[in-house]
């Protein structure tokens, strides 16, 4: 594994280890982009399969993070940490107090908050060793229903797109994932009157979404196969691959999940069949665009109106992959990467 050359592939600045082996922690952090501002980028608490599989997750998030700071048009740069273990464990305190303690020795070039697998409440544990911490219970806390938010008017951007329309009265849309984003997702999607079908690993989620929302309920495999006209992924990554594209009887993908591509050539492997990528880091930006308000003190309603600018942004990458020809997310880069070089020449980076 050259750690290097991962980091240079896409110019990332810094990635930092840290462990404390008696308190049960091994964090990650990696650095992306500081141009625009600190970055910032939630803590991911996972049981991955290798330590190269951490690392390489944190890069990827870190640079999502900085593209979609720069599209959302907000002063941040872009980072993600990971916390390698069991996130069940019971006794949280002295593990997120080491990584507050990790956060803190990058001297405020790193801001994080909750992301999977953590919660408002380990963030305070955080926040005991470091300032740089947000998304904490009594300021903006969970970020969950103005991301949420934020994916449905961006799905409703898609559907414009598609049909001319963006009324979901009647829209088949298959959810997968029923956390926290996931579960007010169906909920923002079910005052809009569209049908839903729904999936997750967690029973009790599917009917709390049954019940609450009339949705069906499929398998976790059967998703995939379901014909709707958009899919909506808020679970992990990767559903986007060579063996689900082939099982797709949708129009377009839009949801909440990050890293929805396996890899970069499937954006254009579902720009090759007509189908509408909804780039996630676009979509999904009202959870960064939550606690940048919470650093500059907005009220919630400002917050969510801002990520309501989510449906322009979209409409906006949809019509210049349009009028080039070319996949959404190439689109969508190539915003995020302009808006950052054309900041290099007007301040320093973020030190």
């Amino acid at each position: 594994m050259d750690i290097f050359e991962m980091m240079g592939r896409h110019e990332h600045e810094q990635l930092a280890f840290w462990s404390e082996p008696r308190l049960g922690y091994r964090g990650i952090i990696a650095i992306h982009d500081t141009t625009l501002g600190p970055a910032l980028g939630g803590t991911r608490f996972w049981n991955y399969a290798s330590d190269e599989a951490a690392i390489v997750d944190a890069l990827r998030l870190a640079r999502g993070m900085s593209y979609k700071a720069a599209v959302a048009g907000l002063n941040l740069g872009g980072g993600k940490s990971v916390i390698i273990g069991d996130n069940r464990v019971q006794d949280r305190e002295m593990i997120f107090r080491a990584h507050g303690r990790a956060v803190e020795s990058l001297g405020g070039r790193y801001i994080t908050a909750e992301d999977v697998g953590t919660s408002p409440k380990d963030m305070d544990f955080v926040l005991a060793e470091t300032d740089h911490v947000v998304g904490i219970d009594g300021r903006s806390g969970d970020p969950s229903p103005v991301t949420a938010y934020g994916v449905f008017v961006g799905l409703r951007a898609a559907v414009a797109h598609k049909t001319g329309s963006d009324d979901l009265s009647d829209t088949h849309v298959a959810v997968q994932g029923l956390g926290h984003v996931g579960y007010w997702l169906c909920r923002y999607l079910h005052e809009a009157g569209a049908r839903l079908t729904v999936t997750d690993i967690d029973a009790e989620r599917i009917a709390r979404v049954v019940k609450e929302f009339g949705a069906t309920a499929v398998g976790t495999d059967e998703i995939y196969g379901v014909e709707a006209d958009v899919f909506a992924p808020c679970a992990l990554g990767a559903v986007v691959n060579d063996e689900t594209i082939e099982a797709f009887r949708f129009g377009i993908i839009a949801g909440a999940a990050n890293n929805q591509l396996a890899r970069s050539e499937h954006g254009k492997a579902l720009f090759d069949r007509g189908i509408l990528y909804a780039p996630d880091y676009v979509i999904n930006a009202g959870g960064v665009i939550n606690v940048y308000g919470e650093l500059h003190d907005w009220s919630a309603e400002r917050s969510k109106k801002k990520a309501g600018g989510i449906y322009d942004a979209l409409r906006r990458i949809f019509e210049t992959a349009d009028a080039e020809g070319i996949p959404t997310g190439t689109a969508a880069d190539r915003q995020a990467e302009e808006r950052i070089q054309n900041a290099r020449h007007l301040q320093r980076s973020f030190v």
